[in-house]
């Protein structure tokens, strides 16, 4: 039972939380979006980057398009795409189509969607099909669009990319060469919303030799390359270690080529915070410090040689000046690029108490790290702990955290909705901005899978339903390159109000992908479509394959 205390607490919370919510809820994104649009690269800039993109992907039509960035203004107010058939002033081989965009991405999103829908064209992963476009005619006989052209609006904002994970499952070997690959594939896909996560122990390493923690000890703290998601989670240490200077140095440039493409095409990225997670020698440099040692998670043989990390209490002051160091050294890395931090201080780590009061003074103080070295912060949360460990997170504990910062200063991402959607059972995350996700994929697993009807309805009806405070979706698989076909209707839900006919969709979607159309492939897709790529079994891991299984 909770005492009188905290009772009265959630009732003030709520009350000065719902007028607040009232008052500031529109106010509060589109500040945040004016602000993020006046510190985009210029026009330019951006169309620059988007020819580029074109230029890689087919440079035979480099010549064929004409790429404009158009203000909001054009678009209605939202961010959009517009195609539309250039008339030449003069014979011969020139533009013959223009597509115009508030950002590159919107203008790469346009020509994606040219390419799929006018000329049958299929953009994929290299390991699921890579690029198909021999049916894209010559230069000089590209099909005209219908009519006054095409305009498609964003209906949400966000598109959101990445899981927290996925540097280690899928991207911890990549070089600039197929990270370039990836950032064209993101921007063809409209992802403007990109986690950010290379490079970052370099920047901790700066940050905590500040604060007398030597290499050695790092050496015991940061995971070997391929671990080190799980390393930065807090759920283990030192396991596949340690990191070579010369390793940090360079994954640090990889970093900054990384961040100057994503905003040359005009993405807002995410980049990381702190979330608690600390070296063991920082007990004995403030041994007053409120840190304590975890249990073990899933680690080798329990060994405290790997497991049992130290999580720094957010309540504690040290947090707040680890906090504020490390964002104030990314900024100093990279620029000021960014006003959107991630951070899973509590991811699969329970707090000590359900004590709504507590809850709220950590959440509370977890913002007041990022703000203090960025003064504009907006916290991005991985929603995943209020399904994981539902026992723990009721409706007081989720309120507490959800309202511990000022509205517009949090933005949730309901990581596993197109399954396990949190905005429905929460009063959309008790008014809390969030972003509808597709999650899909655990451990990297290749298993065909995919639930697609939730895919085409999910995120509208999040949308459109009562009071709804969805900013966005997204695609957060744990590994990529696998069921292309669900990644590409959930790229195009970023674009579309409704829902699509799914069986229609399949039947174009073959055709892309196969060069033509063909009777039995028809049939085998409605086949796929009404089983496993419409598995409503309610199992969240599919990870049952015997090709991932050991003998």
């Amino acid at each position: 039972m909770y005492t009188l205390k905290t009772l009265i607490f959630i009732t003030t919370l709520l009350i000065l939380t719902q007028s607040s919510v009232a008052l500031s809820r529109p106010e509060a994104i589109e500040s945040l979006l004016k602000r993020l649009d006046s510190r985009r690269a210029s026009s330019s800039v951006q169309e620059s980057a988007a020819i580029a993109v074109l230029n890689r992907l087919l440079p035979s039509h480099i010549h064929s398009f004409v790429f404009e960035i158009v203000s909001k203004d054009v678009c209605r107010g939202h961010s959009c795409f517009l195609i539309n058939n250039y008339y030449k002033k003069s014979s011969g081989n020139g533009p013959e189509i223009s597509i115009k965009g508030t950002t590159a991405v919107e203008i790469a999103s346009g020509l994606h969607w040219y390419l799929k829908y006018q000329c049958g064209a299929h953009v994929s992963w290299d390991k699921t099909g890579g690029v198909q476009i021999a049916s894209i005619p010559r230069p000089g006989s590209l099909p005209l669009v219908k009519d006054k052209g095409v305009m498609i609006q964003r209906p949400v904002p966000w598109n959101y990319y990445q899981n927290v994970v996925t540097s280690s499952y899928s991207y911890v070997w990549w070089n600039w060469e197929r990270w370039e690959k990836e950032l064209d594939w993101m921007a063809l896909q409209g992802i403007n919303l990109p986690l950010a996560f290379t490079g970052q122990e370099a920047i901790w390493h700066k940050v905590f030799m500040n604060f007398n923690i030597t290499t050695e000890d790092l050496n015991d703290f940061f995971g070997g390359p391929a671990f080190l998601a799980w390393a930065r989670m807090g759920n283990l240490h030192s396991w596949g270690g340690p990191l070579p200077h010369n390793w940090l140095d360079q994954q640090l440039c990889l970093q900054k080529q990384i961040l100057s493409r994503m905003l040359e095409l005009g993405m807002t990225p995410v980049l990381p915070s702190f979330s608690g997670n600390v070296p063991a020698a920082l007990k004995k440099i403030f041994p007053s410090a409120n840190i304590t040692r975890l249990g073990d998670w899933n680690t080798v043989d329990k060994n405290p040689r790997w497991c049992c990390t130290y999580l720094l209490n957010p309540s504690d002051p040290l947090f707040v000046e680890i906090g504020e160091a490390f964002i104030r050294q990314q900024v100093k890395e990279y620029g000021d690029v960014t006003d959107i931090y991630n951070c899973d201080t509590f991811n699969e780590n329970s707090p000590p108490t359900s004590d709504p009061a507590y809850i709220s003074s950590l959440g509370a103080a977890v913002y007041k790290a990022m703000s203090r070295g960025d003064k504009d912060a907006v916290w991005l949360m991985q929603g995943w702990l209020f399904y994981s460990d539902s026992a723990f997170w009721k409706p007081p504990q989720m309120q507490a955290l959800l309202h511990s910062v000022p509205f517009g200063k949090m933005i949730v991402l309901d990581l596993f909705a197109e399954a396990k959607p949190i905005w429905k059972n929460s009063s959309q995350f008790y008014g809390t901005p969030y972003v509808w996700c597709l999650l899909h994929n655990f451990g990297g697993n290749i298993e065909m899978y995919g639930i697609l009807d939730a895919i085409s309805s999910g995120p509208v009806d999040a949308r459109t339903s009562d009071n709804s405070t969805m900013v966005g979706v997204g695609m957060c698989m744990e590994g990529i390159e696998q069921n292309p076909v669900v990644y590409e209707l959930m790229s195009e839900m970023a674009f579309r109000s409704g829902k699509p006919q799914v069986l229609e969709w399949l039947k174009t979607y073959s055709h892309r992908r196969y060069g033509k159309a063909v009777r039995q492939v028809v049939a085998a897709w409605d086949i796929l479509y009404h089983t496993v790529y419409n598995c409503t079994d309610g199992i969240a891991d599919h990870n049952t394959d015997f090709i991932v299984k050991f003998p």
